[in-house]
């Protein structure tokens, strides 16, 4: 007789992280943080640059062992991929900083180039399209996209946790997973 799928399969990958629409926008805006300090930024004495390339690095990161992470721990996936949401929240916090002290314009949503950038934004998530674009475009715009990706991350970061937890709900954590399993796997051959 054939096996039936059952929850004997408790140690399922959560899928490739590399596919997630979230660490392709977290990659763009690590790529992009790591042009603009180095554009915009002065090299020596400011702990900025460290801070601002450490944190989007992070956010990258942490969406990656988040996931990976989600095997065996829906726990531990939830609590990593809400370090990546903080880590780029400090990033979102510089480039604010940036545009507030040189005297610079936050684009709102009233604000055309906001409309259009959100838009591309949208349809655009591969590191080079932004470093081509960040190559033609002043700061204030270069960091006005960062915030505009840092924003639609955390939107999807948020919408990962939810499915965290929707699968948590589910089908519980790993220890209700594997006594499952071993009950069915006794059941079935007694």
């Amino acid at each position: 007789m054939p096996d039936t799928p059952n929850n004997n399969d408790f140690l399922k990958p959560k899928g490739d992280y590399k596919n997630l629409v979230a660490y392709k926008k977290a990659e763009c805006i690590y790529d992009m943080t790591c042009f603009f300090v180095e554009h915009y930024l002065p090299k020596f004495g400011d702990r900025t640059v460290d801070q601002m390339v450490q944190a989007a690095r992070s956010g990258k990161q942490n969406i990656v062992e988040g996931n990976e992470a989600g095997t065996t721990s829906m726990e531990t996936a939830i609590k990593l991929i809400n370090v990546a949401k903080a880590s780029l929240k400090e990033v979102q916090a510089d480039y604010e900083d940036y545009l507030r002290t040189h005297k610079m314009v936050i684009w709102d949503m009233s604000n055309p180039k906001f409309v259009n950038a959100r838009q591309w934004c949208k349809e655009h998530n591969q590191p080079e399209d932004f470093i081509r674009v960040c190559n033609l475009r002043d700061s204030e715009t270069v960091a006005n996209v960062a915030l505009i990706m840092l924003h639609q991350t955390d939107y999807l970061l948020r919408k990962l946790i939810d499915k965290f937890k929707a699968d948590f709900l589910e089908k519980g954590g790993i220890r209700e997973q594997m006594s499952t399993a071993r009950r069915e796997w006794r059941d079935k051959h007694k």
